[in-house]
């Protein structure tokens, strides 16, 4: 049984009680959703788990460009205001992100705020399915079952 720690999830909405912090602080595999782009230097680098964790799963960090970029096409994320140029890569920040918000508020402004982060939210759930949906290390494969029900 799947068993994960009170403190390393959030209620989000869209995501409700049991969305994962990010990886760098501990979250489970269902925050690569959150992670960026892989290739470009990181203020806080040396906290990055992106990479353990998509070598973990047996994903390779073009499987995971190919995934978020799709996505990102299909949800017509793409946007030059956000970092690496689409949503699909931007964090979990509830408090907010000024490049991530203006994004979102050009892309759907007939949304209230809150209305959009839970969109954004709901999507980027989404988005964690996918990755987890991609997984190739048959070991992970009970626990990755346990998290995808997690996002339903």
């Amino acid at each position: 049984m799947l068993n994960l720690e009170k403190d390393k999830l959030r209620d989000i909405p869209g995501w409700e009680k049991n969305a994962p912090v990010p990886i760098c602080m501990g979250g489970d595999y269902r925050a690569l959703t959150f992670c960026c782009k892989p290739g470009y230097s990181l203020t806080f680098g040396f906290k990055c788990r992106r990479d353990s964790t998509l070598a973990e799963l047996g994903l390779s960090q073009e499987d995971f460009v190919r995934i978020k970029e799709d996505f990102s096409i299909e949800n017509n994320w793409d946007s030059d205001i956000v970092c690496f140029g689409s949503i699909s890569y931007c964090c979990m920040r509830r408090g907010g992100c000024s490049r991530r918000d203006l994004a979102l508020e050009k892309k759907y402004p007939e949304l209230s705020e809150e209305e959009r982060m839970k969109l954004y939210f709901t999507k980027k759930r989404n988005l964690s399915k996918r990755i987890l949906l991609e997984v190739k290390n048959p070991e992970l494969k009970e626990k990755i079952t346990q998290l995808l029900d997690l996002c339903e």
